[in-house]
């Protein structure tokens, strides 16, 4: 089995936090793996793992079993996997919908809620639906889970210090406290960052991406276009957390205004409303537009897909340029773009960056499908009790 690196874990009683967390990260991360194998990877002997793996089991962080033995030669390990208990609420607001979902550890999506909307939300309309949401969902998952916070997945930028957005132009908010209005509304501590960002960080952790040190992902919604970068094995998000916004490559100079002000940007060029609008369509998540996109071999669908093609290797071939990555990850309506035509941005991702650069990377797509932005805003929730097991308060709901 393989599981994530992690730096040697040392046994002495003044970093057993360290050490637990190191454990936990791991069993979260992999979403279950034999003790034996914890072993190995922490560089911990066999009792410290045994005492370490049992605290957090105590805690109901993790629990254990047994695995299957009919193929194993000798004793096997024990298994230890995330426990049910640690829950999180994810929140994806969009100008067509708001998607609410309860995440546990080892990014197990217990439940996805997209409630569809009329117009885009105001701030408070979006914090009203969510704070709506979340009081059902309380009410599904209240027995027998803790939640430890909620993470949204926001489709602009967002301050990485407090999660102000300060600029999500299809929504029209502008320098707008989301998080902390969300907070207010539900009493549970709010967590916020960019959408595709998030996308990114599961991706990596979990899904196309894992074990890729040079990675670019580009996330395609409702409300445009944004991405995320993985450079060394490390994300580069720059120093206010706004790097990644692909969606404003200029792809077309003599292109249409864009929401932000500036002329013939990616996500003016290449948008899911105009496959909508091909498809007759008129509420639809990705799933429901990538099998309209599918369905059949029409002509226009055809020739749409493969315009938006060509402007979005435009981006890719920049990114490829300035980048250097391994992989290329698409998620959202840019992966369905894809499907339809994979040859069309293949030949062009291997043919358009400079030859050096384009010979190692390759077009993937999202592996985490519909469920990747909930996993990822989960992560931000998660990410205090991965640091400090111990703060986790058993049996508290």
């Amino acid at each position: 089995m393989s599981i994530p690196t992690a730096p040697d874990g040392r046994g002495n009683s003044d970093v057993r936090r360290h050490n637990l967390s190191l454990v936990l990260r791991l069993v979260h991360q992999s979403r279950g793996v034999p003790r034996s194998a914890l072993t190995r990877s922490t560089g911990l002997n066999r009792s410290t793992i045994a005492a370490l793996v049992g605290e957090l089991v105590e805690r109901e962080l993790l629990v254990e079993a047994e695995p299957d033995a009919s193929n194993q030669v000798g004793r096997p390990s024990p298994l230890a996997l995330p426990g049910p208990r640690p829950i999180a609420f994810a929140v994806n607001p969009e100008i067509d919908a708001i998607t609410v979902g309860v995440v546990g550890l080892g990014a197990t999506v217990l439940r996805r809620i997209r409630h569809p909307l009329a117009q885009s939300p105001s701030v408070s309309d979006a914090v009203i639906v969510t704070a709506q949401l979340i009081d059902q969902l309380r009410g599904e998952f209240g027995d027998g889970h803790t939640v430890l916070g909620i993470g949204a997945a926001i489709p602009g930028l967002v301050r990485a210090k407090d999660g102000v957005v300060r600029l999500a132009p299809h929504l029209h908010w502008i320098d707008e406290p989301f998080a902390a209005e969300l907070e207010a509304a539900t009493g549970l501590p709010v967590f916020a960052a960019n959408d595709a960002n998030l996308g990114t960080r599961a991706e990596s952790i979990f899904g196309a991406g894992r074990g890729v040190a040079d990675l670019i992902y580009l996330n395609g919604g409702a409300s445009g276009i944004g991405g995320g970068i993985i450079s060394g094995g490390r994300a580069l998000t720059g120093v206010e957390g706004y790097a990644g916004e692909f969606g404003h490559t200029v792809v077309a100079t003599a292109g249409a205004v864009c929401h932000c002000g500036a002329v013939g940007c990616l996500e003016t060029e290449v948008r899911r409303d105009r496959l909508v609008a091909l498809t007759g369509l008129t509420d639809v998540d990705s799933d429901e537009l990538e099998a309209a996109l599918l369905a059949g071999d029409r002509v226009d669908i055809r020739t749409e897909v493969l315009r938006q093609t060509d402007f979005l290797a435009v981006a890719l071939r920049n990114a490829v340029n300035i980048l250097n990555p391994s992989t290329i990850i698409l998620g959202g309506f840019l992966g369905s773009l894809y499907a339809v035509a994979p040859e069309q941005l293949d030949a062009l991702v291997a043919s358009q960056p400079l030859a050096a650069s384009a010979e190692a990377v390759s077009v993937v797509r999202s592996a985490l499908g519909v469920n990747r932005l909930m996993i990822g805003a989960a992560e931000l929730a998660f990410a205090s009790v991965l640091e400090d097991p111990s703060s986790f308060v058993i049996g508290e709901t």
